[in-house]
């Protein structure tokens, strides 16, 4: 089954590229930062649709899910 996602770009108050958050309907909201160019938002939305799509907040070894993230582009 596909996830619902839903994408916001907002100003962020730091430098963070993008934000996920699993909602209580199993959704998912994904945050990207205003301040990036439109190549930076567009990858961090695939960054973030990666996550999504490997279930990574099913897991808790933060450094070993973006280490596997960063391997694959």
């Amino acid at each position: 089954m596909t996830p619902v996602v839903n994408c916001k770009v907002i100003d962020f108050p730091n430098t963070g590229k993008e934000m996920v958050v699993c909602n209580e309907d199993g959704s998912y909201t994904v945050l990207i930062n205003a301040k990036l160019s439109d190549v930076g938002r567009l990858r961090a939305y695939q960054h973030a649709i990666a996550h999504i799509q490997h279930n990574d907040f099913e897991k808790h070894d933060v450094q070993e899910i973006e280490h596997n993230a960063h391997l694959e582009g």
